[in-house]
């Protein structure tokens, strides 16, 4: 019978060997760990609500905008007659300059030492006539002065709050463009998180789904019932077909949604405010039962996203970051409201 041998036990250096694998194995994430990676279909999920969450604050951007033209405009105005102001004021300050010399020079002796010391009488008589009008227009100009001092300072006042309602625009509007941008960049950031297969395969559905609700971006004439001056609009609209959708654009080469609609009517001789909001409050209303070719479309709400109704049932538009203007069914998305230009 042979001597039963026991097994060597492992080295201390191999236990701590062991004890650091089994410690790396644990420290690896399960699968179950690991967040999984959006589907195509969720990250175009994701994106599409990005792009709808960026439309509101471009459409803010664009009413702040608007203001800061304005302001801008009323700004230079007031700089100008600053100008002018401070002009007038030199020019009366230039003239007072003589008529005082000439009062310096005779006014320092008293009228009657004056009259007494006067070989001729009837030639001082003259001189204190003169001087009197001097005096008299003098203190005219003076008053004159007075007042275009007074409304400089007027119009220097008005100037610096129109200059800080500017300043305080400009503010807005960077914050308005910054909210916008972040919304896109964490779209592009989806985006590029997808394989070019899968960018591919989101693009194909894309289309897919494009023909399936009747969606087209091809170029195209408008040939609808149309006349006057919604023919002439809707002319212009069709013209810009293909065209990019980019926020905060009026064309001539890309347009956002509300800028397309004021750019269309534009092209048709009728001015509308800047924004979905404003072209909404300015539009006469119409019902849906009412309406006809050249009619500008809101849908979801007053504020958020326009187009133009082209009739049968469909509308052209500029949809989103990502797209070109395109016509679709009225009903490819929720129907709010119509006015009519």
């Amino acid at each position: 019978m042979g001597t039963h041998r026991r097994p060597k036990p492992p080295s201390r250096a191999r236990i701590a060997t062991l004890g650091m694998a089994a410690g790396a194995v644990s420290l690896l994430p399960t699968q179950s760990q690991a967040a999984p990676k959006p589907t195509v279909d969720e990250v175009r999920k994701q994106v599409e609500k990005l792009y709808e969450e960026a439309e509101a604050p471009t459409e803010e951007y664009n009413a702040i905008s608007e203001e800061q033209k304005k302001l801008q405009r009323e700004a230079d105005r007031a700089q100008d007659r600053l100008a002018r102001k401070q002009q007038e004021i030199n020019e009366l300050r230039e003239a007072i300059g003589p008529l005082a010399a000439a009062q310096y020079r005779s006014g320092g002796v008293d009228p009657s030492v004056r009259l007494f010391l006067s070989g001729d009488p009837d030639s001082y008589l003259d001189q204190a006539e003169m001087l009197d009008r001097t005096s008299n227009r003098q203190a005219e100009s003076l008053r004159a002065m007075q007042t275009k001092q007074r409304e400089l300072t007027q119009e220097r006042e008005a100037a610096q709050k129109r200059l800080k309602a500017l300043e305080e625009t400009r503010t807005q509007a960077g914050k308005k463009k910054n909210e916008v941008q972040d919304k896109l960049a964490k779209a592009r950031k989806l985006l590029n998180s997808l394989t070019a297969a899968q960018r591919a395969k989101m693009e194909a559905d894309q289309k897919r789904d494009d023909v399936a609700a009747g969606a087209s971006d091809s170029a195209a004439t408008y040939n609808g019932p149309a006349s006057g001056r919604a023919k002439a609009a809707l002319d212009f609209a069709y013209a810009q077909l293909g065209k990019p959708y980019e926020w905060g654009s009026t064309g001539p080469d890309s347009f956002d949604c509300s800028g397309l609609t004021g750019a269309s009517w534009r092209a048709a001789g009728v001015s509308l405010p800047r924004t979905v909001k404003q072209q909404y409050d300015a539009g006469r209303k119409v019902a849906r039962s009412d309406l006809q070719p050249g009619d500008i479309i809101y849908w979801y709400n007053d504020n958020q996203h326009n187009g133009m109704y082209v009739g049968n049932g469909k509308a052209i538009h500029a949809p989103r970051t990502g797209k070109n203007i395109e016509i679709v069914p009225l009903d490819s998305m929720p129907f709010f409201a119509a006015s009519r230009p």
